[in-house]
């Protein structure tokens, strides 16, 4: 595999419940590099583009006022594959069907709460990357470890 960057996102409600520790861990143990990191809120126009896709489906407005509903904290994550790894680190996207083990199987309950966005191509991943982050605010690094992992 390839290395790669993907973007993640921790959802509203992870602060709160204060599980972002937790879930970052998992990320790290896993064997991703985070190169980018913030907590932030998300504007409407923002949240709209993010969700672009989305923007003729029933579920488009449910969608953004979630995202725009609480700080999110917001990751870019380089690794082998880090696409594909990420999403399966994830899980399925309805907590329902996500396998105890994921991030969504353990911490989710509830689709509209899914509680991590994960880019679900290398593609998506890039704009989703420029969207959230400019350039300097990615920073590249190396802890000698990539070998082990």
């Amino acid at each position: 595999m390839a290395l790669e960057r993907t973007y993640a996102m921790l959802k509203p409600g992870v602060l709160p419940r204060r599980i972002v520790g937790e879930i970052i861990s998992r990320i790290e143990r896993k064997g991703f590099s985070i190169v980018g990191l913030k907590i932030m809120r998300i504007p409407r126009e923002l949240a709209e583009r993010h969700y672009a896709e989305h923007k003729d489906k029933p579920f488009f407005g449910e969608l953004v006022e979630y995202i725009t509903s609480g700080p999110v904290v917001a990751m870019v994550l380089e690794g082998e594959g880090a696409v594909k790894m990420l999403r399966l680190l994830c899980g399925a996207t309805r907590p329902e069907d996500a396998l105890p083990g994921t991030i969504r199987g353990d911490y989710a309950m509830h689709t509209n709460f899914n509680i991590i966005h994960a880019s679900d191509s290398p593609e998506a991943a890039a704009r989703e990357i420029g969207l959230f982050f400019r350039p300097e605010e990615l920073v590249e690094w190396s802890d000698g470890n990539k070998d082990w992992i």
